[in-house]
């Protein structure tokens, strides 16, 4: 089962900002030079969401590695963050890595991730929206390795046995709502989603808000668009129409949608593995979201390939993360364990071979990317507290404490 999220496990900030070494300056000292023409050895830590992701990445980084010449080692963490800031500490981390989005900035301002996007020739090629959550202080500073979106998928036993066809495909909250009603019945939720911003967060989208401005300098959390986004969905969570995953005893929606607990859910383009892993002949559907006052909305994920300030190998390690971003090995890893490219010439490809998964592909367009500001993890688990007891909440205290953590992260990430 993949679960992605766009909260992992948090690591306190201040301990993380000692373990990078306490200083935000990339500078100009290019220890490139420490690479030398023979062979070298490269350690590789992952997060893996499997045995097929480990499984490509291992196969892509031995496939680099005959190309190369290069030796590389590739370990999966159990937790990357924690293992990281250690690593960082002890000032012996791994040559290249995942960088998860909500630690992104934390690891950057403190000086642990060299900044190589200025010796990559086409970076155009990648989304701008990802290329924007791995930039820090103007710098590209890690390549997306890959994207998923946030679309409707729908159990088609279930929509069908509720009399409902391809026409009564909800395209508005309005029939959203009219047809998670029509598919609760004893034990079937018409809709089922984790109780987190990395659910939720598309209504605030559809409704118009989100959590900051563009460039994340000023919260707009506490905002009459966010409201109304949080009043929709308490007043489904107060119908019985939609319910949290725990709830009906589930980890995610997938889960509840392949034990036919839920009619509907709200997921990633994970869900395609986690499906045909545990429930193979569960058949569904996948649709764009439904769009809410101000139009569509949907969030983009994504993590990005670090390599570290303190390795010996940099320019080794930047090659090594060219060749596992390269549109070729974006397209298996596509194939192997169902992430979207996050280079737009490999996505068209992906869409072409993948036509059920057009929704997702076609949200990259206009999805919202996560908050990466220093500190501001800490922030979005309490959100994700607040918004797990939101049907016997208020939205409007919810997200004025948003607002006001928010701003108190905002201010110290400066």
């Amino acid at each position: 089962m993949v679960n992605r999220t766009a909260a992992a496990a948090l690591v306190p900030c201040a301990a993380l900002l000692c373990a990078t070494g306490c200083s935000s300056s990339f500078g100009s000292d290019d220890k490139t030079a420490q690479d030398s023409g023979s062979r070298q050895h490269l350690t590789v830590l992952i997060a893996s969401s499997g045995d097929a992701e480990t499984k490509a990445v291992k196969e892509a980084a031995a496939a680099y590695a005959k190309q190369s010449r290069n030796t590389v080692t590739v370990d999966v963490a159990k937790d990357i963050n924690q293992q990281l800031a250690q690593s960082f500490a002890g000032h012996k981390p791994p040559d290249a890595f995942y960088v998860n989005s909500d630690q992104f900035a934390n690891y950057a301002k403190g000086g642990s991730l060299y900044p190589y996007g200025d010796r990559i020739k086409d970076t155009a090629d990648f989304s701008a929206r990802l290329r924007a959550s791995f930039t820090y202080d103007g710098k590209l500073v890690c390549l997306p390795k890959d994207t998923s979106t946030l679309a409707l998928a729908i159990n088609d036993d279930l929509w069908k046995k509720a009399g409902l066809t391809a026409k009564d495909y909800p395209t508005t909250w309005a029939q959203l709502r009219t047809v998670a009603a029509r598919l609760t019945k004893k034990d079937v939720t018409g809709l089922v989603i984790n109780g987190e911003y990395a659910r939720v967060g598309v209504f605030l989208r559809q409704a118009g808000g989100w959590i900051t401005n563009p460039d994340q300098t000023t919260m707009t959390a506490d905002t009459a668009q966010n409201i109304k986004a949080l009043d929709y969905v308490r007043s489904l969570l107060k119908s019985g129409s939609l319910k949290y995953a725990n709830q009906v005893d589930t980890t995610w929606g997938g889960e509840a949608l392949g034990k036919g607990k839920a009619a509907m859910t709200i997921e990633g383009n994970w869900l395609t593995g986690g499906m045909k892993a545990d429930y193979p002949n569960v058949k569904y559907t996948v649709v764009p979201l439904p769009a809410g006052p101000a139009g569509k909305g949907t969030l983009a994920f994504s993590q990005c390939w670090g390599v570290a300030r303190d390795s010996a190998h940099r320019a080794a390690a930047v090659n090594l993360v060219e060749y596992l971003t390269s549109a070729t090995q974006q397209l298996k890893n596509a194939e192997a364990f169902g992430v979207m490219p996050s280079r737009t010439s490999a996505l068209a490809e992906y869409t072409r071979k993948n036509p059920s998964a057009k929704a997702w592909a076609d949200a990259t367009a206009y999805a919202q990317g996560p908050v990466t500001v220093a500190g501001f993890d800490k922030v979005l688990a309490q959100f994700n507290t607040d918004l797990a007891a939101l049907g016997s909440g208020d939205p409007r205290k919810i997200l004025a404490d948003l607002q006001r953590n928010g701003e108190q992260a905002l201010t110290k990430g400066d």
